[in-house]
Order: structure tokens, then C-alpha cells, then sequence
């Protein structure tokens, strides 16, 4: 088996059931190529989900096409997550307010919005509007404020340009997991609105119940906290451990719990 992807909105991990460490690189990354094709399955990770699994090999982990049923077209290339067949760039997240593609297709409503990261990181971004509390979520925000309605992304994207003056456009995965366990500050976070008319105002809860950071680790084993955007939260031999999944995307998986030593949470020792 290997992880070839994950689902922040669903809460899930999409395992092959194949391996594709022997397979080529199937570079038009469509069904029908050169690598094999495998069935996906969405492992969920709803809190109290048990995973036991030995991280083996890692290499790029093909295509994952499908919606209501995934398949996977695997790839054996040794770059991972992704080999540069398989690598994609999504050209709208470049956009700041001129169009990069052929011909403008951004004409919904979009939302203009600030989202907070506990404990101050601030950053301003774009979604379409029906999508703004899904695309908060997706990125493990803590509080939100949506500032704008606007008629299509390229004036969405020119308000974001012109906030990304003053504030970031983006906050890093390895920031947000500095802030497990902690509390937005309010006073930093009131400060950032000074000077908006907001909309509307969001508070996330994420259920995952912490008193202290957890130790940044790659595993898959464990019982689930939780997630929070795309970071698990697993409890594992009397410590909590925060792993991205995208570091887990690419990874053969061997049934059966880690074995190796692992960094342990001072409350481990309580």
C-alpha cells in the first residue's frame, strides 16, 4: 500500500492499495498509461481512529483520479511527494489580479478574507464565496473574518494584492504547528481588523482538546486526536504527535506500529 494523497475537507487518507515502487512513470498521468492502476480507499481519520502502520520506501506518488471512486495510477519515480511529471501547479494561486490562463474563467462571487493562526500568525486570502468556511477549514484557521464580496476573482485577486502589502498571503504548515495547543491572540487579532468593515466573523473549534504542543513527527500510528487543516494530531505511547500529511504523501505502508524511537511529550513523563 501506499499514501498517495489526502482529503482535508473529508478528514481522510488516501491509501492505494498497491505499490507502485516498481511501476514507470506514467508522465500524461492518465487512466489507461504506462503505471498501474490501484483502488483507493479514504481512511478516515475521525478522532478515535486507530492507525498502525510502518512508514517503508518513499517515492512519488503517481495520480489519483475520481470522485466517488478514486483509482490511482502509480509511479516509481524516487522524487517524492511528487516527480515532475506528476507535479502541478494550480495558476490561480499565482494570480494577482491579471489573468494567467488562456481565457478568465473566475466569474462567481468570491470572498475576500483574513484568517488567524493561533497564537498571531495573520494572513489575507481569496475563495469563492459559497466555499469560505469549507476553505478556512481547509486550512486549520482559528478565527476569520470575511472583508469583501466581490463579482469575480480577478478583483478578489487585486484586493488580496493590494492587503498582501501590509499582511502575508500565506502561513506556513510548521507555523501553524508551533500554535498547537495555544490561544489566538485576541488583542494582535483585533488590531488586524482595525480599519476593515467586516462581513462576518468565524471561531473554529477543531475539538482536538491539547494543553501543550505536540511533537512534530512523520508516523502513521496511533489513535486520532483529530485534524486541523492538513495536520493529524495522533496519540501514541503516552505522547501527542502533529504530522503533516502532505509528509506522509508517497510513503509505502507496512501493516503493524512503529517501531523506532520517537521523540516523547514532557507529558509522557508526568
Amino acid at each position: 500500500m501506499q499514501v498517495v494523497g489526502y482529503d482535508t475537507v473529508s478528514g481522510t487518507l488516501l491509501v492505494s492499495r498497491g505499490s507502485g515502487s516498481d511501476s514507470r512513470s506514467d508522465a500524461a498521468a492518465e487512466p489507461g498509461g504506462d503505471g498501474s492502476e490501484n483502488e483507493v480507499d479514504a481512511v478516515s481519520l475521525d478522532p478515535g481512529t486507530t492507525l498502525s502502520w510502518t512508514l517503508g520506501d518513499r517515492h512519488c506518488a503517481g495520480t489519483v483520479y475520481g470522485r466517488d471512486s478514486r483509482a490511482h495510477v502509480a509511479c516509481g519515480e524516487p522524487e517524492a511527494p511528487y516527480c515532475a511529471s506528476h507535479r502541478s501547479t494550480w495558476v490561480c494561486a499565482r494570480c494577482t489580479g491579471t489573468c494567467l490562463k488562456d481565457e478568465m474563467d473566475c466569474y462567481d462571487d468570491h470572498a475576500v478574507y483574513l484568517a488567524a493562526f493561533s497564537p498571531d500568525s495573520f494572513k489575507v486570502g481569496v475563495t469563492k464565496l459559497w466555499r469560505l468556511e469549507t476553505r478556512l477549514r481547509e486550512q486549520g484557521a482559528d478565527r476569520a473574518a470575511h472583508l469583501y464580496t466581490v463579482s469575480n476573482g480577478r478583483i478578489a485577486r487585486e484586493l488580496e494584492a493590494e492587503i498582501a502589502t501590509e499582511l502575508s498571503d500565506f502561513v506556513r504548515v510548521d507555523t501553524k504547528m508551533d500554535g498547537l495547543g495555544e490561544r489566538v491572540d485576541e488583542a494582535a487579532w483585533e488590531a488586524v481588523l482595525d480599519g476593515f468593515d467586516v462581513l462576518d466573523r468565524f471561531a473554529f473549534d477543531y475539538g482536538l482538546d491539547l494543553t501543550e504542543r505536540p511533537v512534530g513527527e512523520t508516523i502513521a500510528t496511533g489513535t486520532v486526536r483529530g485534524t486541523k487543516g492538513r495536520i493529524l494530531v495522533l496519540d501514541h505511547a503516552g505522547s501527542t504527535y502533529a504530522v503533516d500529511l502532505r509528509d506522509l504523501v508517497g510513503y509505502e505502508l507496512r501493516e503493524g506500529a512503529v517501531e523506532r524511537d520517537l521523540q516523547s511529550s514532557l507529558g509522557a513523563f508526568g
